[in-house]
């Protein structure tokens, strides 16, 4: 059997791709897999890493909405279908997972053409142009968000990585503060946002820092690796704030925290949910809304609380972060809530759909 990827360009579309391809592979060790990519997306560093082939095609970027561009694509497009083609030819595709992005249209109209039964995952509630057109040819569609638009499809959640999935925060949390260097006691607020950092998060969480401390609550906080270091200086007596530049170990950090601080990207949102971590959750103020729409079904459900970027304040945090972390049942009930709303088992569901849509075609044929 042999699997094509189709999901490049962001970590959102590449990382639910990578956790499915582990859950193919443990089902089955013989299975092909092979992910489509650009060479301007971050496939071209995630894919190999993770022990799966590469198979580049000439990018095409889409407009977000239809435009007079997009009739300019398809010419520019053919070529990319072609590319797309010739893979699926060269490994014998006997089905093609598309996730979104630029990969992904080249990928759902190659399939077509061939008759490659289709499967989609959409993890955002808010559907890009790729997957609005690959759901209607696709044997199975699935979606990350309750309320989904997309016809025919499946809540399944997004497929994580299995660190995370299998994730038991508390009984890591001891090893996990110990390892940040933070005390094994304290309610812990974990700050990031996202892996590029979040500039208006970083600057109100050093102002709110002096005032988490005196209230007994330490910090770890993730910057961004282009963003300075903040100067620290520790009081003694105080609990820690502790900044790093980068998180690699999301694990260790969701088990060392009992609330996040962070934007809210279809991934994040999964993540926080499936492991039971409560979140105060300040959607991305850019693009169609759509990491509001990825926050609120988590937040409805009590396992979270959403403030746009603009009121995000030092004083909004202290008036509503603050009384969460101080408060240990509330912080016991709103984990419970985020993780009974999260889904550990996208990626084995996902897999269900890849064998569905292979039987189902050739049984047809």
């Amino acid at each position: 059997m042999h699997v094509v990827l189709a999901g490049g360009g962001t970590a959102g579309h590449i990382e639910p791709a990578l956790a499915l391809a582990d859950a193919l592979r443990r089902q089955d060790p013989t299975v092909g897999i092979t992910a489509l990519g650009t060479e301007r997306g971050l496939e071209t560093k995630l894919v190999p890493q993770r022990g799966y082939e590469l198979a580049l095609i000439p990018a095409v970027p889409l407009p977000r909405k239809p435009t007079p561009e997009l009739i300019t694509v398809p010419g520019r497009l053919r070529g990319t279908i072609k590319a797309a083609e010739q893979v699926l030819e060269r490994t014998k595709a006997d089905v093609v997972v598309g996730f979104g992005g630029y990969v992904a249209l080249p990928g759902y109209l190659a399939a077509k053409r061939l008759g490659v039964p289709i499967v989609v995952h959409e993890a955002n509630a808010r559907p890009g142009l790729a997957n609005k057109i690959g759901s209607r040819y696709a044997s199975q569609v699935a979606v990350a968000t309750p309320d989904s638009k997309l016809r025919n499809a499946r809540y399944i959640g997004i497929p994580l990585r299995r660190s995370i999935a299998t994730l038991d925060r508390a009984a890591v949390r001891p090893e996990a503060r110990a390892a940040f260097g933070l005390d094994p006691n304290l309610p812990t607020l974990l700050v990031s946002g996202g892996s590029q950092g979040a500039r208006r998060l970083n600057e109100v969480t050093q102002a709110v820092a002096p005032y988490l401390q005196q209230a007994g609550i330490q910090i770890l906080h993730a910057v961004g690796p282009k963003n300075e270091l903040p100067q620290v200086h520790q009081m003694p007596g105080m609990p820690p704030y502790i900044p790093v530049s980068y998180l690699d170990r999301m694990d260790l950090a969701y088990a060392a925290a009992d609330m996040m601080l962070c934007r809210a990207g279809a991934m994040t949102v999964a993540e926080l949910s499936a492991v039971g971590l409560p979140a105060a959750y300040v959607p991305l103020p850019i693009g169609n809304g759509e990491q509001r729409l990825n926050a609120q079904p988590v937040v409805k459900a009590g396992g979270g609380l959403l403030v746009d970027d603009a009121d995000l304040t030092p004083e909004w945090v202290q008036q509503n972060v603050l009384p969460v972390l101080a408060d240990p049942h509330r912080l016991y009930q709103m984990s419970r809530a985020a993780g009974e709303f999260g889904r550990r088992d996208a990626d084995e569901l996902l897999v269900g759909m890849v064998y569905e849509a292979i039987a189902a075609h050739r049984a047809h044929h």
